[in-house]
């Protein structure tokens, strides 16, 4: 593991006052405050605050202030920070499960993908971070990801050759790319921005809120809405402050972590109809392309999941007789 340098002031996750022994909870992530996710973190913050008498408090630090999301990742496994939100993309490294979500056109339909993520199968995917020293809580929605670029719309994947498309750390990901014809070109979030401005990729892909809070439509001003992943967000805490909470305390967490996940899906709901006439108005191009032809490239991605990873090919078949 490679060492984060953070000032040690950001480390102290999980504080008791002296006097008060009021429980604070640090919760890194790496969006603006005006996305829905920030949103739904402070909320979950106060209702927290208030099922516990003000005895546990959420302190949130948005935009990559305490380190990417790997990184936050890392400082959760050894306690340095108390909660983080990450895309469920994120999270392979550390429950390789997980990475079952990251499939292109995995889910049929809206109605489909709730129920699997709010069953059996979505909880056990949370819990099953926990032997990583991480513990899901839920899941919050993270859209529907589509391709964006600067120079010509994406309409097929046949646009896709050549071009270098920025995707998450995540093999998933990048086999996604490949397959499609594009060439993966893994870029922090955070430095997506400047990336782009300097040519370093050609197009990225991602959720309507997203692109339009990070002004990348600035410079890219064709977004392709082919719905190609469904990844969520997954919202985590330290097994290190987990198991220095009480049962009650507990239960008031994953409650207060419930609520902002309804809750979180109500503003996310908005944003994204927010978020594609915002862009419109500043001159971007969206374009729907069928999605046909996106699925059948990636078609042969299921056939070398479900050779190589036996408990993957199981998940796979659970997912996909959710009815």
């Amino acid at each position: 593991m490679r060492r984060i340098f953070i000032p040690i002031i950001a480390l102290l996750c999980f504080a008791c006052g002296p006097e008060s022994k009021v429980k604070i909870i640090k919760m890194g992530h790496a969006q603006v405050t005006t996305h829905p996710v920030h949103e739904a973190m402070v909320f979950l913050g106060k209702q927290l605050e208030e099922k516990s008498g003000g005895k546990i408090l959420v302190k949130v630090y948005p935009n990559q202030q305490l380190g990417t999301e790997r990184e936050l990742l890392e400082l959760l496994q050894i306690g340095s920070v108390g909660m983080t939100k990450v895309s469920a993309a994120s999270l392979e490294a550390f429950s390789p499960e997980i990475q079952v979500l990251g499939l292109p056109y995995l889910f049929r339909d809206d109605d489909h993908m709730n129920k699997v993520l709010k069953g059996e199968i979505g909880r056990n995917l949370l819990l099953g971070s926990q032997r990583y020293w991480l513990r899901g809580l839920c899941f919050y929605d993270a859209g529907k990801r589509s391709f964006y670029s600067i120079e010509a719309p994406i309409q097929s994947p046949d646009d896709l050759e050549g071009l270098k498309i920025r995707v998450m750390e995540s093999n998933m990901a990048i086999n996604m790319v490949r397959a499609m014809g594009g060439s993966p070109t893994p870029v922090s979030y955070g430095e997506l921005y400047t990336a782009l401005q300097q040519g370093v990729v050609d197009g990225a892909e991602n959720n309507p809120p997203s692109f339009y809070n990070s002004r990348h439509y600035e410079i890219c001003k064709y977004y392709s809405i082919d719905e190609h992943t469904a990844i969520p967000d997954v919202v985590l805490v330290s097994t290190k402050v987990w198991e220095k909470l009480n049962e009650q305390e507990r239960v008031w967490l994953q409650e207060a972590a419930d609520e902002s996940a309804d809750y979180q899906y109500e503003l996310w709901a908005a944003s994204v109809k927010e978020s594609l006439e915002e862009v419109q108005k500043a001159g971007v191009i969206i374009s729907y392309p069928e999605k046909d032809p996106f699925r059948e490239e990636v078609s042969q991605m299921y056939e070398e999941v479900k050779l190589t990873n036996p408990e993957l090919a199981v998940l796979i078949d659970q997912i996909q007789e959710v009815k």
